[in-house]
């Protein structure tokens, strides 16, 4: 697709940012950000929940200024936050116009610019040149046709005059991105851009993204748009030194980047710990010794004593002042997700599957079986009965027909798609009455590595939402399942813990489940079995893939 804005004021777009530090009620949240991009560069902003990255968008945009540091930024903006800026009595074409402010006054200085000119009023030339120039550069006369064009491939609606009340939030969320889109500004800041896009509307927004001549920041935990799009990384996660790390090279090389990095980061806090130990030893050592001499073996003198002490005083002192001048300056890394040993459930076929539908819900009748060690992604759109599917199998929900049967004493462990831990129980509370109840030994919640100590103590009610995702896989994993089902396990969760979660996943013994329309983790997925649903009758048996028919699945020893 080619570009709509002008050379000149595609070379003058870009974004620099210098030491950036911001604080909230004395909690800083943004901590040193760099950051340069220029025309054509498109940047992913990374990050848990609560890092800071739609903070840091708000600071691009001029809306929140920074404690310390510097921000600049040239070229017209158009940014996408989370929130509807009008309300449910204004129109989609009212939403429409304010998007394209900038485009409508541009028009209108130019109209005005004409008529001085047919006028002959004094410097008129000069004014239509600039506003010529202004309009030429938004491309104006053709923002509306571009905005109707990514109407259509976001399937946001046409009808200008219809209330955005009388759409759902995800139709409104794609009709603004469809004016954002059409605008033509020339730095683009975007948040969870893909929220509420199909796969039609997610390879349009990648290739509108691609070709874009300007700046892009981006936040979004979609890992398949970073990977398709991304130029440049800005991770907020706590590093070695406490600042943000910026990564070239794309989101792989971020990726790899960052492991590295973390296996740095790992290995200099050992360095530094075991060095700590070894002079504290030494002291220990140097004081005992001390310690001996003041009282000399049986036959030796007083002189001895006398003549000795003093330089193991000094030497007890010297190791005093080493161990005190050698604190650990590199804080320890995050823990890694540890997945827990699950059990493995041999003999019989652990569930079974036969006929299953759901009135209004799942309509075609699905058929299968997993045994231990299974793998097995169910996909299909909204609606096609994904999340239906994994509640049948759960046990949660009573199938219209059809059966499902469990092997003896199989635990089946579901995380659905919302949070439902609450209350003022700790997290470690429910986690542990959740093992307890499963009857078998399994880690602490700390060994897991999903919630940091502080967290782990808190209220649940006052958890972030990407914390209680967190606490939600961790009591799915308390019970010890058999069977482990997923819906949209993605949801909430940063890039590198998918990551970890998902390779965790490949080599568990117990079966697993996915539903998800993430398109990283189905890459990542590739070899597991489908079972696709919405399109015809489908069913399901332990190494087949069936889309309506049998055929061979993947090589079980790959996981």
């Amino acid at each position: 697709m080619s570009s709509h804005l002008s050379p000149a004021r595609v070379r003058a777009a870009h974004v620099r940012v210098s030491d950036a530090h911001l604080s909230f009620g004395g909690r800083p949240v943004l901590a040193g950000v760099d950051l340069v991009a220029a025309a054509g560069d498109r940047v992913a902003v990374v990050g848990e929940n609560g890092r800071g990255k739609t903070t840091l968008l708000r600071v691009l945009a001029g809306d929140l200024p920074v404690d310390r540091g510097e921000v600049r930024r040239a070229g017209s903006l158009g940014m996408a936050d989370q929130q509807i800026p009008l309300g449910p009595s204004d129109t989609v074409g009212a939403l429409i116009d304010l998007e394209l402010s900038a485009v409508r006054a541009a028009l209108a200085r130019l109209e005005e610019a004409t008529v001085a000119l047919t006028d002959g009023r004094p410097g008129a030339d000069d004014t239509y040149a600039a506003a010529l120039a202004e309009a030429e550069a938004l491309d104006a006369w053709d923002a509306d046709r571009r905005v109707e064009v990514s109407l259509a491939a976001l399937n946001a609606g046409h009808d200008r005059t219809r209330p955005l009340g009388t759409l759902s939030v995800g139709q409104r969320h794609r009709v603004r991105l469809a004016c954002l889109l059409g605008a033509g500004h020339a730095v683009l800041l975007l948040d969870e851009p893909t929220n509420h896009l199909d796969a039609g509307g997610l390879d349009h927004l990648t290739e509108r993204l691609r070709a874009h001549p300007g700046v892009v920041v981006l936040v979004s935990h979609d890992r398949a748009l970073l990977a398709d799009v991304a130029t440049t990384v800005v991770d907020l996660d706590p590093s070695s030194d406490g600042r943000p790390r910026v990564y070239g090279g794309g989101y792989h090389a971020y990726v790899e980047g960052r492991r590295a990095e973390r296996a740095r980061w790992e290995a200099s806090h050992e360095e530094q710990v075991a060095e700590r130990q070894r002079l504290a030893d030494d002291l220990s050592a140097a004081q005992n010794r001390l310690r001996d001499n003041w009282r000399p073996a049986k036959g030796h003198g007083k002189h001895t004593r006398a003549t000795r002490a003093p330089g193991l005083v000094r030497a007890v002192h010297r190791r005093q002042e080493d161990l005190a001048a050698h604190v650990v300056a590199v804080p320890p890394p995050p823990t890694r997700f540890a997945m827990p040993d699950l059990p493995e459930h041999g003999g019989a076929t652990l569930l079974r599957a036969e006929g299953v539908t759901v009135a209004t819900r799942l309509a075609r009748p699905v058929d299968l079986a997993l045994d231990s060690g299974d793998r097995l992604v169910v996909t299909g759109p909204n609606g096609a009965g994904k999340s239906t599917l994994l509640a049948v199998l759960a046990g949660d929900l009573e199938p219209s027909t059809g059966t499902v049967a469990r092997a003896r004493s199989v635990r089946v462990g579901r995380l659905g798609q919302e949070s439902d831990p609450s209350g003022r129980r700790t997290a470690v509370e429910l986690y542990d009455e959740q093992l307890a109840r499963s009857g078998e030994p399994g880690p602490g919640l700390g060994a897991l590595g999903l919630l940091d100590a502080y967290d782990r103590h808190r209220p649940v009610a006052e958890l972030s939402v990407g914390a209680r995702r967190r606490l939600d896989l961790a009591l799915v994993l308390a019970a010890r399942p058999h069977v482990l089902l997923l819906d949209e396990p993605t949801n909430h969760l940063s890039a590198a813990l998918v990551d970890e979660l998902t390779e965790a996943l490949g080599s568990t013994p117990a079966a697993v489940v996915i539903a998800t329309h993430d398109r990283q983790l189905l890459r990542d997925t590739g070899s597991w079995p489908r079972l696709a649903l919405g399109r015809a009758a489908a069913s399901f048996f332990p190494g087949n893939e069936i889309v309506g028919r049998k055929v061979a699945g993947p090589d079980r020893s790959t996981g």
